[in-house]
C-alpha cells in the first residue's frame, strides 16, 4: 500500500492516550451545570468504570515494561508516566467535582452521604448498631506474620491496611493488619428517616469501618490506616490451539480472573508513607502505578445513590422511543419486508421492532429454522426465551455464541448452557477469532419454496443497551444478502470453506481490503480533480494500513470526515499531512455505537453499515461483517441521520486539533444537538406521518 505523500511518516497519536481523552470528553457531562444532578454523578461513575476497564485491559505491558527498567515506546517508564500524568489530573478533576460540587447539589436537594464527623449522636448510635449487626460479623482482620501472609486480595474490592500498637494475644507486636471487605456488603447505606436531621441522609460502607475498626482489634491500639483497592489485569487469555473444550477453559479462567498481576493501587490520600510502601511492594508495582484519591477509593459504587434517590426532577426526562417508523404495528413483520427493507434507528426507535420480528419467527408455523450470533446478550432473558420457545415448538435453533466476549464470557456460558439443555445446536465460531457480527436469519416455507429474511446491526442483541446505545438495525428479505448469511452461519458451524460471498464483506477476509480499495479509489478521484468524498463514522480508528490510506486520499485532495467517538490515532489538520481530513467525537447521552462508512468517487457513491470499528483487531482477528445499503431512500436517510446531523452537531462535538487535542464545539443556544434532534423526531409522544427526516 503506497504510504502519505508527505517526506516522512507523520507522528500518529497514542492510542492509549486517546482512550483517556475520550474520558475526558465524558467526564465533560458531569461538569454542566445544565444537565440534572444525578445523571452527572451517573457520568462520573462511568468515568470510574471506564479508567477501571482501561487499567484491567490496558495497563499491564506498560507495568511490566517499567519494573524491567525499559524506557522505550511502546511500553516503559515514560509510557506509564504518561498515562499516570493523564489518570491523575483526571482522578484529581473527578474527586474535587464530587466534593466541592455534587455532594453540596445534592445537599441543597435534600440528600446528603455522612461522614462520621458530621453524624450527630443519634445517627453515631444507629451507625454502630449497623456496624455490629451487619458489617462486623463478615469481616475477619488479618494480622500479618509469618504464620498469617498477606491475604490475596481481589480485583476492585474494598480494603483497609492498619498499623497497630501492643501486642496480640500472644504477646508479639505485629503491627500490620489486613481488613477485606466482602462485596456482599453494600457500599451505601440509607439511614431511616427516623434519624434523618433535615435530610435524607446516607453512610459510606468505608466510612462505617473506619469508625469502627477499633473494634477488630481488641486489646491493642489502632494508629494510623488507609483504604485501598487494588486493580488487576483481566484480560482472559486462553491459547486456543492447545485446548479440547473452549468453554471448559474459559470457565476456568474466570475463578482466576479477580487474582491477576496488579496494575493499579489507589489508596486515601492522607494513606501515610510507610502504609503505602508496604503495598507497593507487596503488589510489586512501580511508583507511577499508585493513586492517592480524596475520597471513597471506588466511585463507581456511588451509582447505587441513583437508584436509592430516584427523584425524578434529578434525573433527565424520561425518553419513551416509538416503534419503529417503517414497521407497522398490526402488520406482518415478514409482509412488510417483501415490499423492501427496513431500518431502525436505535435508540430513537425501539428494539422492540427487532423482537417483534423474531416472536412473529417464534410463533409462525411456517418458520423452520432460526440463526443467530450472540456476543454481548446480557441478563435480559427476552430473546434467550423466544429462542428457548422456538425450540419447544420444534424448530430448528442454531445459536453462534462468542463466549470471549470480554467481561460477559460468564454470562454468555450460561446462556450457551442453558440453550444447549434444551436442544438448541450451539456453535462457538471458529477458533482463533472472535464472532463480533450481528446477525439473524430466519428460514420460512412459502409454498413450495424456502425464504430467508435477515437482521443485521452494527450493535448487539441485547435489549438494555439497545435503549442506550445508538446503533442501526436492518431487517431485509433480500436474497443476496440472505444467501450470504446463510452461508456465513454455515462457514461458523463447519469451518468449511467459505463460497463467494455476493453483497455482504466478511473480515478477516474481505474488509479491509475492500475499505482500503474504496479509500484509494477517492484519493484516485479526488487526485484527477474530480469530486471525492469520505464519510466514516465508528467507534475507533487504530488501524495503521487505513490510517495511512485515509492519509494518502486526503494528501491528494479528497476531503475526509471521520467521526471517531473514542481512540484516534489518526493526526488531523497537520499542514502537509492532513490538512484535508477532519476528526470529530460526539459524545451525547445515549453512547454513539453506529458503524457507517460512506465513499464517493467521482459520484460513484457507496454506504455500507458494519459491525466493525477501524481497528487492526476488528479487520484480523474478529468475524464482522459490512453490507452496502443500496435503496436510495434508506440510504439517504442513514446519511442524513448517522452522517450529516453528526456533521453539524454544535452541543455535544469535540474536534480534533492539530496539536493532538481535542476542543468541544460549542454553539450554545445556537448549537445544534444530533441525538436531540433525533430524539425529538422519533419520540413516541411526536407523531409521524413517514420515517423520512425533516
Amino acid at each position: 500500500m503506497d504510504k502519505p505523500l508527505s517526506g516522512h511518516p507523520p507522528a500518529l497519536l497514542d492510542r492509549d492516550l486517546s482512550i483517556l481523552s475520550f474520558n475526558e470528553r465524558v467526564l465533560d457531562w458531569a461538569h454542566r451545570a445544565e444537565v440534572p444532578v444525578l445523571e452527572r454523578l451517573r457520568y462520573l461513575c462511568i468515568v470510574s468504570s471506564n479508567i477501571d476497564e482501561f487499567f484491567e485491559v490496558r495497563a499491564q505491558p506498560h507495568v511490566m515494561g517499567t519494573l524491567q527498567d525499559l524506557t522505550a515506546n511502546p511500553y516503559g517508564s515514560d509510557s506509564l508516566s504518561a498515562i499516570a500524568a493523564k489518570t491523575n489530573a483526571m482522578v484529581a478533576r473527578q474527586y474535587a467535582l464530587y466534593n466541592d460540587d455534587l455532594l453540596p447539589t445534592l445537599q441543597k436537594a435534600g440528600y446528603r452521604i455522612l461522614s462520621h464527623g458530621e453524624r450527630n449522636a443519634v445517627q453515631r448510635q444507629w451507625v454502630s448498631n449497623y456496624f455490629q449487626r451487619e458489617v462486623k460479623p463478615l469481616l475477619v482482620p488479618v494480622g500479618l506474620d509469618p504464620a498469617h501472609p498477606f491475604p490475596n486480595v481481589a480485583n476492585k474490592s474494598l480494603n483497609f491496611i492498619v498499623q497497630l500498637s501492643g501486642q496480640d494475644a500472644f504477646g508479639r507486636s505485629n503491627e500490620i493488619a489486613i481488613v477485606k471487605v466482602p462485596r456482599v456488603l453494600p457500599r451505601l447505606i440509607p439511614l431511616p428517616p427516623r434519624v434523618y436531621d433535615g435530610c435524607t441522609a446516607f453512610v459510606l460502607l468505608s466510612s462505617v469501618i473506619r469508625a469502627h475498626l477499633g473494634e477488630l482489634f481488641p486489646g491493642r491500639e489502632v494508629g494510623q490506616f488507609s483504604q485501598f483497592r487494588v486493580t488487576r489485569h483481566s484480560d482472559l487469555a486462553v491459547d486456543e490451539d492447545e485446548i479440547a473444550n473452549l468453554r471448559m477453559a474459559l470457565q476456568q479462567g474466570l475463578q482466576h480472573r479477580h487474582y491477576g498481576q496488579a496494575v493499579r493501587l489507589e489508596v486515601s490520600a492522607t494513606c501515610a508513607p510507610r502504609l503505602l510502601d508496604f503495598l507497593r511492594t507487596e503488589f510489586r508495582l512501580p511508583e507511577a502505578a499508585i493513586y492517592r484519591v480524596n475520597g471513597p477509593v471506588n466511585l463507581v459504587r456511588l451509582m447505587q445513590l441513583i437508584d436509592l434517590i430516584n427523584l425524578p426532577k434529578l434525573l433527565f426526562p424520561p425518553y419513551k422511543a416509538s416503534f419503529p417508523v417503517q414497521l407497522p404495528q398490526q402488520t406482518s413483520v415478514f409482509a412488510r419486508l417483501k415490499q423492501g427493507d427496513v431500518v431502525i434507528h436505535q435508540p430513537f426507535e425501539s428494539f422492540d421492532g427487532v423482537l417483534a420480528f423474531l416472536r412473529e419467527a417464534v410463533l409462525d408455523p411456517s418458520v423452520l429454522a432460526i440463526k443467530q450470533t450472540i456476543y454481548r446478550a446480557g441478563s435480559d432473558t427476552t430473546m434467550m426465551d423466544l429462542l428457548r420457545e422456538a425450540v419447544r415448538r420444534g424448530k430448528e435453533v442454531t445459536a453462534v455464541v462468542e463466549l470471549k466476549a470480554r467481561f460477559d464470557e460468564e454470562a454468555n456460558i450460561n446462556w450457551a448452557e442453558q440453550l444447549e439443555a434444551i436442544g438448541a445446536q450451539v456453535v462457538y465460531g471458529i477458533v482463533g477469532l472472535k464472532t463480533h457480527a450481528k446477525m439473524l436469519l430466519v428460514t420460512r416455507r412459502e409454498g413450495r419454496s424456502l425464504k430467508r429474511y435477515g437482521h443485521l446491526s452494527t450493535g448487539n442483541y441485547n435489549r438494555r443497551t439497545a435503549a442506550l446505545y445508538t446503533d442501526i438495525s436492518y431487517l431485509t428479505a433480500d436474497a443476496a444478502i440472505t444467501a450470504d448469511m446463510d452461508q456465513l452461519f454455515g462457514h461458523l458451524a463447519s469451518q468449511s470453506r467459505l463460497p463467494k460471498l455476493k453483497r455482504l464483506l466478511l473480515a478477516p477476509f474481505h474488509l479491509h481490503a475492500e475499505m482500503l480499495a474504496r479509500i484509494q479509489a477517492v484519493g484516485a478521484a479526488a487526485k484527477r480533480g474530480a469530486p471525492a468524498r469520505i464519510v466514516i463514522k465508528v467507534n475507533a480508528l487504530t488501524d495503521l494500513p487505513l490510517i495511512n490510506a485515509l492519509l494518502l486520499a486526503g494528501q491528494q485532495g479528497a476531503k475526509i470526515d471521520l467521526i471517531v467517538r473514542g481512540a484516534c490515532m489518526l493526526p488531523a489538520g497537520v499542514a502537509g499531512v492532513s490538512e484535508n481530513i477532519r476528526v470529530r467525537s460526539v459524545i451525547g447521552r445515549f453512547l454513539e455505537h453506529t458503524r457507517v462508512f460512506y465513499f464517493d468517487a467521482e459520484q460513484d457513491e457507496a454506504l455500507f453499515l458494519s459491525s466493525a470499528d477501524w481497528m487492526t483487531r476488528n479487520m484480523t482477528r474478529r468475524i464482522e461483517l459490512a453490507w452496502p445499503v443500496n435503496d436510495p431512500a434508506l440510504r439517504q436517510r442513514i446519511i442524513n441521520e448517522c452522517l450529516i446531523a453528526y456533521l453539524h452537531d454544535g452541543r455535544d462535538a469535540w474536534d480534533l486539533a492539530s496539536d493532538g487535542q481535542y476542543h468541544r464545539v460549542d454553539l450554545a443556544a445556537s448549537g445544534h444537538s444530533a441525538q436531540q434532534a433525533l430524539m425529538q423526531r422519533y419520540s413516541d409522544t411526536n407523531p409521524r406521518e413517514s420515517g423520512e427526516w425533516t
